[in-house]
């Protein structure tokens, strides 16, 4: 309950706008809606992909494994937003599975 009482304390200190700012991260976290996420049969295999590109979330999961900040990541796919890799974190925390099985996946296909 400690992380609770935390939250109470943190909440006092922030603005309006971002107490909204995390209700929509905790909602969506909840609800498993990932707006601008999306997986469709012959784009990048049906892999969660970044709506208006053909980024695969599991890509840029592996980038922020690989070390890469946020802003190396948007400097280099120049068509996302930061919006867009908060979506993305959202949708590998939720299915963290399937994620690490696509990047498991790839790896193995640049292995071949």
């Amino acid at each position: 309950m400690s992380g609770l009482i935390d939250a109470e304390k943190l909440l006092q200190h922030l603005s309006r706008a971002e107490k909204a700012q995390l209700l929509q991260w905790i909602a969506r976290d909840l609800g498993d809606a990932f707006p601008g996420i999306e997986g469709v049969p012959g784009v990048c295999g049906g892999d969660a992909v970044v709506v208006r590109t053909r980024i695969p979330v599991w890509l840029l999961e592996k980038a922020r494994r690989e070390g890469l900040r946020e802003a190396e990541i948007l400097g280099a796919y120049p068509s996302l937003r930061a919006e867009d890799l908060a979506n993305a974190w959202a949708y590998v925390r939720a299915h963290r599975a399937e994620i690490e099985e696509q990047i498991l996946g790839n790896d193995a296909d640049d292995a071949a």
